[in-house]
């Protein structure tokens, strides 16, 4: 299998969330980044990894080497094969990008409109929309910048959702209680009122990265005699994957024994939201005190550094998210602001749709009707055959079908001794007729009066 990633490498495939498994090779699986490329970003990393020339020099880099972009210029070396993968990703990556802008284009404007996908690709930072074939050193510098400063804002973004979810809560606790009469109201914040004290007893919560956490983790997990706690025997405990620091989630897994103390999922009084919360905010608390040059990554000079400080020795507990005051009364009487404006517009464009819909049932029923008008004179013309007007009764020359019916027919001539008869031998002339003879075209079973 490959060497474990180093420095900011390992930081862009392991961020954030607990991983998923293990793979075959025993490899940790690293969970979604939640980037929208996230898929280009991992397929990119897998593709150069497989060049033995570009791991060798991954695995000399540290953290300043690849966020300087220093690391990119390397990509000149790699072997033809990855480079052809590597364009190949790119090809695919601007395809779907487009694909995107079409559809949100599509969604706002109207049809047959001419999009510069060019200028619209500016605006995504993770490639270099000026070349869209193939995957430049310039390529890698800026998937890496763009996914550094991206997962770095990820903590404040999960603080600003963890904060809706809490006032989203409030707020329906709240609009619950105006629902029912004084009696069950009471009895409703009696009950609420006690889960909080249920669950605020709970056993002391130690500060993460302390050594009375530490040593807790060292003693209940780890099965060592807690008088022989030695900090650098810690850290090659914990460091699971061996490639000499501890990453966030390596961090985060320290944690477990403290949540537990506070968090059971079998507990109506205990949110598991809280409790992931709970995590992110003590992995932020140790990266403050023990990452010094902030790669959100912690060497063993690091850890061993941060054993050595004043704060490291303290027995202090930790304040946990219950005790937190984590939104203002003003801050919740905004949101709930917002959710009347947001179900107003939803109201609205609820009625614009239920409109769309009964013009679209008018439409249906004219349509339906044209349709069957249609079918009725189809079904007439198969029925007579060589002719439509079969079967339409008896017609007289005055229906405008018949172009000569208002010409004046010529009077019957009366007979007169006055002609000769006829010569004998001639041929006998036909009698003449006092009847327009129908026209040629005329089907037999039309009778003319």
């Amino acid at each position: 299998s490959l060497p474990a990633p180093r420095g900011l490498w390992s930081f862009l495939l392991f961020p954030f969330q607990p991983t998923r498994g293990q793979g075959a090779d025993g490899v940790a699986l690293p969970q979604d980044t939640g980037l929208y490329y996230h898929r280009y970003l991992q397929e990119v990393i897998n593709v150069l990894e497989t060049d033995g020339h570009f791991r060798e020099k991954l695995q000399a880099a540290n953290a300043d080497d690849i966020k300087s972009g220093k690391l990119s210029k390397e990509l000149d070396f790699v072997s033809h094969h990855v480079r052809t993968k590597l364009d190949e990703l790119k090809r695919q990556e601007v395809s779907r990008l487009r694909m995107l802008l079409k559809a949100k284009m599509d969604a706002t404007m109207e049809q047959n409109v001419q999009i510069d996908h060019l200028a619209l690709l500016k605006q995504f930072e993770h490639l270099d929309p000026q070349n869209q074939h193939t995957f430049e050193a310039r390529d890698l510098e800026l998937l890496i910048q763009a996914a550094t400063k991206d997962l770095e804002n990820y903590d404040a973004a999960h603080h600003e959702e963890f904060k809706r979810y809490e006032m989203l809560k409030e707020h329906e606790r709240r609009e619950y209680l105006k629902s029912l009469d004084e009696e069950k109201r009471r009895a409703e914040e009696a009950r609420f009122e006690e889960m909080k004290k249920k669950h605020k007893e709970h056993p002391k919560v130690n500060v993460p990265g302390s050594r009375d956490q530490l040593k807790e983790v060292w003693q209940e997990t780890d099965g060592l005699d807690p008088n022989e706690f030695n900090p650098k025997t810690f850290f090659k405990l914990h460091d699971t994957n061996n490639d000499g620091v501890l990453d966030e989630q390596e961090l985060e897994a320290l944690f477990t024994k403290e949540l537990e103390k506070v968090y059971d999922p079998r507990n109506e009084e205990d949110d598991m939201l809280e409790m992931e919360e709970e995590r992110l905010r003590m992995r932020e608390h140790v990266m403050k005190n023990v990452d010094v040059n902030q790669d959100r990554l912690v060497t063993l000079e690091e850890f061993l550094k941060s054993t050595q400080k004043k704060e490291f020795n303290e027995a202090g507990g930790w304040e946990t998210v219950e005790e937190t005051q984590m939104y203002s009364e003003v801050e919740l009487q905004r949101f709930e602001a917002e959710l009347v404006a947001q179900e107003a517009e939803l109201v609205r464009r609820a009625e614009h749709l239920r409109q769309q819909h009964e013009e679209l049932q008018q439409q249906q029923v004219q349509l339906d009707a044209q349709k069957k008008e249609y079918q009725q004179v189809q079904g007439q013309g198969a029925r007579t055959p060589g002719f439509f007007l079969r079967g339409w009764g008896r017609l007289t020359t005055t229906d405008p079908i018949f172009p000569f019916a208002d010409q004046a027919q010529p009077p019957p001539q009366p007979a007169s001794d006055s002609h000769p008869p006829a010569a004998a031998g001639a041929q006998e002339r036909p009698p003449e007729h006092n009847q327009l003879d129908p026209p040629k075209n005329q089907h037999p079973d039309v009778q003319i009066q």
